[in-house]
């Protein structure tokens, strides 16, 4: 039995940190979205290239 709780009690972290990291990721996508926006708005092409270059890294 104790074997079977250590099984779940892995499967249970390995299920919270795969929720956690597509958080973070989604939450990084939105950001990069508006900067993206916003370096559009204002012409900066230097920084949309880097900025389309980070949300192609998170894909």
């Amino acid at each position: 039995m104790d074997k079977m709780k250590a099984t779940y009690e892995v499967m249970l972290g390995l299920a919270a940190e795969m929720v956690w990291d597509e958080a973070l990721r989604k939450r990084r996508s939105d950001i990069l979205h508006r900067e993206i926006d916003t370096a559009l708005a204002t012409g900066d092409e230097m920084a949309f290239r880097n900025l389309t270059e980070e949300l192609k890294s998170l894909a």
